[in-house]
């Protein structure tokens, strides 16, 4: 490979990594902005407010246009499934990190 090619090549995968670790940082940021909101979701999924909150639902004691996905079960099971997949693949991805740096 000729020297300009090469630093070319690494030219670009110096930007692509840049803009990844930007990206990666600055959605981090907005994850840890949320994990108290995330803990208060967790207490409250499967507590005895949430199920009288759901228990009036299905006796249609709530408002028809509240939005109620919190309600559904399946909504905050998903999101929380989805964390812990999230969170041991990031830890996958960290020890992977660390391995090869």
């Amino acid at each position: 490979m000729d020297q300009i090619k090469r630093i070319q090549q690494m030219e670009e995968a110096l930007d692509v990594s840049a803009e990844a670790v930007k990206a990666l940082s600055e959605a981090l940021d907005r994850y840890e902005a949320a994990q108290s909101t995330y803990r208060k979701l967790c207490r409250y999924y499967g507590s005895p407010r949430w199920i009288r909150d759901y228990e009036d639902d299905e006796a249609g004691k709530l408002p028809a246009d509240l939005k109620r996905g919190v309600l559904s079960e399946d909504a905050v099971y998903d999101l929380l499934t989805e964390n812990r997949e999230l969170t041991l693949r990031l830890l996958k991805t960290v020890a992977e990190t660390v391995k090869n740096a």
